[in-house]
């Protein structure tokens, strides 16, 4: 399983994802979406043009964006 969460720096819903998903043992790649604009643009096709991060990829599946119930980022 390849799990993907684009973020941006000093997103507390970001921070949280990761946690979730480290303490999961689950493990994860991470890219900057708000300065790498090659992962944002990205991140944007995946998600529909939505720019709330976390958003999550999985196997090249789109799971959704924001963190939390009910999702915020």
């Amino acid at each position: 399983m390849a799990l993907v969460i684009y973020t941006k720096p000093g997103c507390p819903y970001c921070q949280q994802a990761k946690e979730y998903y480290a303490a999961k043992g689950i493990p994860f790649i991470e890219y900057d979406a708000q300065n790498d604009r090659a992962r944002r643009a990205e991140m944007l096709a995946y998600s529909g043009g939505d720019p709330t991060v976390p958003c999550i990829v999985q196997d090249g599946v789109y799971l959704g964006s924001g963190w939390g119930d009910p999702p915020r980022g």
